[in-house]
């Protein structure tokens, strides 16, 4: 089975490895274009050493050396790239299952765009800031989108704040770093729970009441009143979303439109 999977940060990589050790799994193409950075490594599963050096490359070399069976592809570029819009194309049609691990809600609009043109279902992990809890969220083709999933829930919980994008017109020059307050206990809860996920949508047997599994790790006055408790939500696909109503899943300028449109709407929510 083909999994294609974009992010390999501190949550991703826990996805990764737990979802690439399944026997089944005998493919694995990873978009990312990150670099390891010294403040990822203590939240990270690589080395200090590996500092400097692509996040897609010490992904790759970490799930080789557990399942040296397994055929790893690396694709270091932002799954918003229009350039390789293409060559995503063709990897969401051949996998089996999509996994989406960044925190860059352009890029997950992107990625539910990919998938639902490709028809081919795919799973979402989202930390909460601080690592109070976190969402699971899992699409199935012909489904709820991203954006009936998010206009639903009209999540108020503040997440972690997306990284900004990297300035490839200057590969060398200085990037605005900023901090997860998540602690690596926290983002690999999270992120075990999406691994499990993901290895039941490619058994064929994730839960039929679940599109989107909330749960808690702390007690927060006012929006949490207790720990470790899931909270579960069946959502319906949406007959007025502004990303997947219309039919097909847009592109080019459509595309650029709708993820305006539903990043405005999540802003007003």
């Amino acid at each position: 089975m083909h999994v294609f999977q974009v992010g390999a940060g501190s949550g991703g990589i826990v996805v990764l490895d737990l979802v690439a050790r399944d026997p089944r799994v005998t493919r694995v193409t990873l978009v990312e274009p990150d670099v390891y950075k010294p403040h990822n490594v203590h939240r990270h599963l690589f080395p200090p050493d590996a500092v400097g050096r692509l996040k897609a490359e010490l992904a790759a070399e970490w799930v080789r050396e557990r399942r040296p069976d397994v055929v790893v592809e690396t694709v270091i570029a932002d799954l918003t790239d229009a350039t390789r819009a293409t060559e995503f194309r063709r990897y969401a049609v051949s996998c089996d299952v999509g996994v989406c691990a960044v925190d860059n809600e352009t890029a997950k609009y992107a990625f539910d765009a990919l998938m639902r043109g490709a028809g081919k279902p795919w799973t979402l992990g989202e930390v909460l800031s601080g690592g109070i809890g976190g969402w699971i969220h899992r699409f199935a083709p012909g489904g709820a989108c991203y954006g009936c999933v998010a206009a639903h829930l009209r999540r108020t919980v503040t997440e972690e704040a997306p990284a900004p994008a990297p300035d490839y017109s200057a590969p060398g020059g200085p990037v605005q770093e900023t901090t997860v307050p998540a602690s690596r206990a926290s983002i690999g809860v999270i992120a075990s729970l999406h691994a499990t996920l993901t290895l039941d949508v490619l058994t064929g047997t994730p839960p039929p009441d679940v599109t989107s599994l909330l749960f808690t790790l702390a007690v927060v006055p006012g929006v949490f009143d207790a720990a470790y408790r899931p909270y579960r939500f069946a959502i319906p696909k949406a007959a007025a979303c502004l990303v997947c109503a219309a039919g097909p899943a847009p592109a080019g300028e459509e595309l650029d439109v709708a993820l305006d449109q539903a990043l405005a709407r999540l802003g007003d929510n």
